[in-house]
């Protein structure tokens, strides 16, 4: 039995074990200052994808744009793309390595089997698209309503109704005596007023 146990140990011993590389896409972003010194940039990722076993496919700048939001401070950034293949294990240390690196803000690392050398080469970043405005999200004009001319004129005497009356006089062209006590309004304009009675000190 310990014979059978030493020749398994031994036939593990001289087989080679063989790691399987996956292939990766990863975006790294850095901040604006990378711009200045793009092969700087290159540098530090390439140093970081091998430093894990990374065999490094494609690697290149992608686009420089204005984040959505701030991170770490910055608006601006520079995407750099690396297609690569490592072990499995490789991304865990990847992603480490960034997240203590000073220059890198953000890093995505992704699958990338589907692709193949051109492909990766031809990546370029699409054109920012403007979004289009919505209906509702615009300010109300009135323009959206059509023309007034079915209105008539604004300015001048109106013919369609008659003379304006006002319903009631305004407390100060009556008499203190005809006005209404302030605490409880008429029901009726039409009722008389009465008199309020008057505190004796």
């Amino acid at each position: 039995m310990a014979d059978t146990k030493s020749k398994k140990s031994a036939a593990k011993e001289t087989t080679p074990r063989v790691k399987t590389l996956n292939q990766y896409e990863a975006m790294f972003l850095f901040g604006p200052t990378a711009a200045n010194d793009l092969d700087g940039a290159i540098k530090t990722v390439r140093g970081i994808v091998e430093r894990f076993g990374g065999e490094i496919m494609v690697i290149k700048k992608w686009d420089e744009r204005r984040l959505a939001y701030e991170i770490e401070g910055q608006k601006r950034g520079t995407y750099i793309i690396c297609f690569f293949k490592a072990p499995g294990s490789a991304v865990t240390g990847i992603e480490r390595d960034v997240n203590l690196s000073e220059e890198i803000l953000r890093v995505m690392v992704l699958k990338a089997e589907h692709l193949s050398i051109a492909e990766m080469n031809a990546v370029e970043p699409q054109p920012i698209q403007v979004r289009e405005e919505r209906s509702f999200d615009r300010p109300w004009e009135r323009d959206d309503r059509g023309g007034r001319d079915d209105r008539g004129p604004r300015d001048g005497p109106r013919d369609d109704r008659g003379p304006r009356t006002d319903r009631y006089e305004r407390p100060a062209d009556r008499p203190a005596a005809d006005r209404p006590p302030l605490d409880k309004p008429r029901a009726n304009h039409d009722e008389p007023l009465a008199d309020k009675p008057e505190d004796k000190d």
